[in-house]
């Protein structure tokens, strides 16, 4: 029986990569650079300075600094304002009372901001976050999930990881808790195939989060 969920942020719980994906847009559109939002989700799930630091190569910009601080105040900006819940979200935490945890290269700060922003900070208290800033290695490094794993004593058998991207997976599957695979998240354009998660190692892979519920009480 599954007792734990830990969920990955961005792109899991609240749909922040597609907000990404506008900011890459937009920045690039105003260097005469065409960037598609879709294009985007081959580096879903990987820090901003390492998207940044690919996307410099690839198109040549010579100034990484102000490139990776430009996007940020545009991503800023769009978490700020036009954040949401991945469609389901409530719908699922309304329905379950697993222990609920979150694990994810973000700052600890971002994550809060985030629940906050979009309504569903009451359902994670602070020490059940793990992220970026407290373990300093970033997915697909496990560590983000293995410091809930020591801090909580989690039962690995009895937990499970809920992640939309390749890294994350490998990250969940390092550190030896089963990974359900998410495509609910607006960033999973109809074009792009669920089969990357599976080839990672997720156990599943379900599209919306009442089928995901469906699976965990399976389990």
């Amino acid at each position: 029986m599954i007792k734990n969920i830990i969920f990955d942020f961005d792109g899991v719980l609240v749909d922040s990569e597609i907000l990404v994906a506008k900011a890459m847009k937009k920045y690039l559109a105003c260097r005469k650079i065409k960037f598609e939002e879709k294009e985007f989700s081959k580096f879903a799930g990987k820090k901003t300075f390492q998207v940044v630091s690919e996307l410099s190569s690839l198109f040549n910009i010579p100034d990484k600094k102000s490139f990776f601080n430009d996007i940020m105040l545009l991503a800023n900006d769009l978490f700020s304002n036009e954040l949401e819940v991945v469609i389901g979200v409530n719908y699922f935490l309304e329905n379950t009372n697993h222990n609920r945890f979150i694990g994810s290269n973000s700052s600890k700060e971002r994550i809060i901001r985030g629940l906050k922003k979009v309504g569903i900070d009451s359902y994670f208290k602070d020490v059940s976050i793990s992220s970026f800033d407290l373990v300093g290695k970033s997915k697909p490094k496990p560590d983000v999930y293995q410091r809930l794993i020591d801090i909580a004593t989690l039962d690995k058998k009895e937990t499970i990881i809920i992640e939309d991207s390749t890294v994350g997976i490998q990250a969940g599957i390092a550190a030896g808790v089963k990974v359900i695979g998410l495509t609910a998240g607006k960033h999973w354009h109809k074009d792009r195939s669920d089969q990357e998660l599976l080839d990672a190692g997720a156990y599943d892979v379900v599209e919306n989060y009442k089928d995901m519920l469906l699976l965990i009480n399976k389990l």
